[in-house]
């Protein structure tokens, strides 16, 4: 089956030339007649695409850039439960390990030692803290004027002397000031006032769900959690693969027997919910009193965390691990690996909350007391130290060390989305979700797989030279309904090559954040009156490369994209074909959408559809 629809718009394609040849002669137009008629025509063409939706079961899980937690209620793709495993590692390569001054081989010699300064340290926690970062996205520190407002918030991002929380005193005096530009009452005028000393607010785009407040430029809420220490084995290495390739971990493995002690339990009322907001979180100096100002009123900007969770945990366990100091546990990084397997993190499957969460920037922090001889006053006095253990990390590439697992428990899929599943038929409805479930094999031209030929060699006949090429996908805007959370892009790839159908140097950019770039490409959601409505992807390098370079007519494939920037992928595992690579910034989104295909219930102005500019020579 093909279709085929053409539209030309002539144009006369020429140059005027004009030539003086004295003061006296009339001005002449050389070349009058020679070019007759209309040398170029520039024209539009339309073909049919065919979108056939595929299953998915699982997606490898581990090492990904962020991690989901909580649940996410789709109207059409229904609820998701995401879970978190992960690792935790020792500072310093997790070998052998000092708390302290001295290392335990020193304090257990203190009996026979004759310094005086050799003494038993007797670490003692005081306190632990769990640390998770949301995503934070690039636009979060974007000010264009430079008042010191984030243009999310600033009352008007082009004005540096607007004043966004109408105090009386402008944006940019506020940060001269060293106030708080969001404050009312914080306006860097009161006889108390001590400069820089708010938290700064954050955008946040990594929350979704009814349980979030919104009121900007404050973001704030609250949800139960419960963390615990994982008893399961995460392997660095597949034994399966003689030990040289990195173990892999899929999204529908079930680790919810593998736990014991209870670090933080929101349903103990000594601990209760975890509260969150927009805000970064800051500590204060210890006041000195040697001096007049209260250091305890001040912001040490060297500490200050990124928004995201700090909770307390119980204190029990990460004393045993000090204990251990010098035992055969902290060793190594292998072995203090094999002793603390790391935590889980759950959320109530009737939680009305999903996060976005950076694994690699948190961390777990043992604050501890400890003996410790001062040479100077010849006396013991206790002294804090704190320890902390990241959870994973990522190197200047990008790559995870270390290993967490993100688990889906999703809904199973009705009705209309169940049975549109695998079918041989072509799509009259496109069904993209993030991560686990769906993607979508897209052929151009012809429904069966690297056809057209005969299309494809009628363009080359036609000599045309092809100026633009886009997939214009509309959203069925009924089925979705107004409630939902529209994806922000769409991305399309080589799905046999799994490599990207664009060439990144030729790609412009406006910002660094992933919206802000590889905008000839596109495939970012466009709204009217405040609701999602269509994606245009244009793929003009792919079609010249069928038309110019006899590259293979290659089957494409459609996903959603937290980055566009990133497109590496990683396995799933197929409902119908097996083992498969997606991009792994699909596996990271819990939204949804669905899109308009090519059938015949489907509005003719609304098909999913190639559409061609071209410029043919007469």
């Amino acid at each position: 089956m093909k279709f085929l629809r053409i539209f030309k718009v002539s144009a006369l394609v020429g140059a005027l030339f004009f030539l003086i040849t004295s003061c006296e002669e009339e001005l002449g137009t050389i070349g009058e007649g020679v070019v007759a008629g209309e040398p170029f025509t520039n024209g539009k063409v339309e073909y049919d695409v065919f979108a056939f939706n595929k299953g998915i079961s699982a997606v490898q899980t581990n090492r990904l850039p962020l991690y989901q937690l909580g649940t996410f209620d789709d109207p059409v793709y229904g609820r998701r439960v995401a879970r978190i495993v992960s690792q935790v590692s020792l500072p310093g390569g997790g070998t052998n390990p000092t708390f302290g001054d001295s290392s335990q081989a020193v304090e257990d010699n203190a009996d026979n030692d004759d310094s005086e300064s050799t003494i038993p340290e007797n670490e003692t926690v005081k306190e632990v803290y769990l640390y998770i970062p949301f995503q934070l996205p690039p636009s979060s520190l974007k000010d264009s004027d430079g008042d010191g407002v984030d243009d999310l918030f600033d009352a008007d991002s082009g004005d540096p002397s607007s004043d966004s929380d109408g105090d009386g005193v402008s944006d940019n005096q506020e940060r001269i000031n060293g106030s708080n530009p969001l404050d009312p009452d914080d306006d860097g005028t009161g006889d108390d006032f001590i400069s820089n000393s708010f938290a700064r607010r954050f955008d946040l785009d990594s929350i979704w769900g009814p349980g979030l407040v919104i009121e900007k430029p404050m973001i704030e809420g609250s949800f139960d959690l419960r963390v615990e220490r994982s008893t399961f084995f995460l392997r660095d290495l597949d034994p399966n693969a003689n030990f040289e390739e990195a173990q892999e971990y899929f999204s529908d493995q079930d680790f919810s027997g593998f736990t014991s002690d209870v670090f933080y339990d929101s349903q103990n009322p000594e601990e209760g919910p975890v509260m969150f907001d927009n805000l970064e979180h800051v500590f204060e100096f210890e006041d000195d009193p040697e001096t007049e100002t209260d250091e305890s009123e001040m912001i040490d900007a060297s500490r200050t965390l990124a928004p995201g969770i700090r909770i307390a945990l119980r204190t029990e366990f990460f004393q045993e691990i000090l204990d251990k100091e010098g035992q055969s546990e902290l060793l190594s990084l292998a072995n203090f690996r094999d002793y603390f397997r790391g935590i889980q993190l759950t959320m109530p499957e009737d939680s009305q909350l999903m996060f976005l969460f950076d694994l690699t920037q948190a961390n777990i922090t043992i604050t501890y007391d400890f003996q410790d001889y001062n040479t100077t006053d010849e006396a013991v006095e206790t002294v804090e130290r704190s320890v902390v253990m990241n959870l994973i990390t990522a190197d200047n590439n990008g790559n995870i060390l270390g290993n967490a697992v993100n688990t889906f428990e999703d809904a199973p899929f009705v009705g209309e989305v169940l049975n549109a599943l695998d079918s041989e038929d072509p799509a009259n409805r496109i069904y993209t979700k993030g991560g686990t479930r769906t993607f979508t094999e897209l052929r151009l031209f012809e429904e069966t797989v690297n056809g057209g030929a005969d299309i494809i060699n009628q363009i080359k006949q036609n000599n045309w030279i092809i100026n633009e090429a886009n997939l214009v996908f509309y959203i069925d805007q009924a089925t979705v309904g107004s409630s939902a959370i529209d994806p922000p892009r769409i991305y399309v790839y080589n799905a046999e090559t799994d490599l990207a159908i664009f060439d990144p140097a030729n790609e412009r950019g406006e910002t660094n954040e992933p919206l802000g770039r590889f905008l000839d490409f596109d495939g970012i959601l466009q709204k009217e009156s405040g609701r999602g409505v269509s994606y245009k992807v244009r793929i003009t390098d792919h079609i010249n490369n069928i038309i110019v370079r006899d590259s293979t007519n290659a089957t494409l494939g459609l996903t959603l994209t937290s980055n566009i920037v990133d497109g590496r992928v990683q396995d799933a595992m197929s409902t119908a074909m097996g083992q498969i690579e997606i991009p792994i910034m699909s596996t990271i989104n819990p939204l949804g959408t669905v899109l308009y295909g090519n059938g015949d219930d489907v509005p003719e102005d609304k098909r999913l559809k190639l559409e061609i500019f071209f410029t043919e020579a007469n």
